[in-house]
């Protein structure tokens, strides 16, 4: 990741997804059909980690409120 010089924010879990889309927008001048699987592949992997994020917050908000009522 410092070798592609990925910012810290972005070093997460799609990282590995992100770099060749770098590369890849790099290497065709950032025109934006050029790209599209790899975009389309980063985009799903960040869906996919939000959507893991926000089931784990309503885990926790939902254990939370089970407790304070008991």
């Amino acid at each position: 990741m410092s070798k592609a010089r990925l910012p810290l924010a972005y070093r997460d879990s799609c990282a590995h997804l992100l770099i060749p889309l770098n590369r890849c927008r790099r290497d065709e001048f950032y025109l934006p059909w050029k790209c599209e699987d790899e975009r389309h592949s980063y985009e799903k992997c960040q869906y996919d980690e939000f959507k893991e994020r926000v089931a784990k917050m309503d885990e926790l908000r939902a254990s939370r409120n089970g407790t304070r009522s008991n």
